[in-house]
């Protein structure tokens, strides 16, 4: 049998420690305690933060502006034939795609030309109508913040669909794929078309039997129509569409579109009115908070002072007539 062998008492104590606990020998009291932390600083790093929780697969981002760009890209085909069949020449329609690159202002410019209107006229109405990328760029310039050497070339693709595409993503790296894939896309596509329907003008007829000019709205009108999810986006949305409708007789093309964001102010200051109306109906009652609420704590604590100062002073009171009497 294996001899068994005792240590002396207070052999392999650490100092300090209670009789009886044991230490292995080079080893540090502090180790034992640490293995707490350690574990929780592990737990601490493998929890997501809020931001990569919420964020969108990178494939699902290019597969959205990839069906975005190809499906408007595709529109291109109706601007060439209308184009051409303006008068334009294959070089002025390629030209106007390749620079000015947004359909609804280069639609109304050729629109114009072929209904025998005025060249400045067009002009005017098409300049009209593209300025409301400039607000696009506001709101895109804050959400992707791009280094200074790319906001020239990224400002050229500020579109209605590179808009529609980059605002709903969740994180500002799905943002950027999402802009950049949808540009990219759809400025290809675009030209390509365009050169192709300007060349096969008199093979394609007349565009209104393909209804590749409705692409294009019809695609923002599907991307912008689950952006509105409150009433006021929608109510807003609503008199929008209505003023712009009323506004098409009787103005030049591209004023409607914009005199229509006025409805977003409207809306908003009869809002704000509605609220300060209803509260200088509700009204407050001394003594107590809102009507129907109860009195906040200072308040109660002022009445309860108060309170004390006049029992105070009615004893003081009682005692006086008392001493009187005597």
């Amino acid at each position: 049998m294996a001899e068994q062998t005792s240590l002396p008492a207070g052999t392999g104590e650490a100092p300090g420690a209670p009789h009886g606990s044991t230490t292995v020998h080079g080893a540090r009291p502090e180790a034992a305690e640490a293995k707490p932390e350690v574990a929780g600083a592990a737990s601490d790093a493998v929890a997501p933060t809020p931001e990569a929780a919420a964020a969108k697969p990178d494939g699902a981002v290019v597969r959205d502006a990839l069906g975005v760009g190809i499906a408007v890209g595709l529109s291109g085909f109706a601007f060439g034939v209308t184009s051409a069949g303006s008068g334009l020449s294959l070089l002025q329609t390629c030209v106007l795609s390749l620079a000015v690159f947004t359909g609804a202002s280069q639609f109304a410019l050729v629109g114009a030309l072929a209904a025998g209107g005025n060249p400045y006229t067009a002009a005017a109405g098409a300049f009209f109508l593209g300025v409301r990328n400039s607000f696009y760029g506001l709101r895109l310039s804050q959400l992707l913040v791009l280094p200074r050497a790319l906001r020239p070339f990224a400002a050229q693709w500020v579109i209605d669909e590179t808009t529609a595409v980059t605002l709903p993503q969740p994180t500002r790296r799905a943002a950027r794929i999402g802009f950049a894939v949808t540009g990219l896309t759809l400025y290809v596509l675009w030209n390509l078309t365009t050169l192709l329907g300007a060349l096969g003008a008199e093979a394609l007829g007349d565009t209104g039997t393909w209804g590749l000019d409705a692409a294009s709205p019809a695609v923002f009108l599907a991307l912008l129509a689950p952006m509105l999810k409150s009433a006021m986006e929608r109510v807003t949305a609503a008199i929008a569409v209505l003023l712009a409708l009323g506004l098409l007789p009787v103005l030049p093309a591209g004023v409607p579109v914009l005199l229509s964001a006025l409805a977003a102010p409207a809306v908003l200051f009869l809002s704000g009115r509605r609220k300060g109306t209803g509260r200088s109906e509700t009204g407050t009652v001394p003594g107590r908070g809102e009507a129907g609420t109860a009195p906040s704590r200072g308040e109660s604590t002022t009445d309860e002072s108060m309170t004390k100062e006049i029992t105070l002073d009615e004893s003081m009171t009682g005692e006086i007539a008392t001493e009187e009497g005597r």
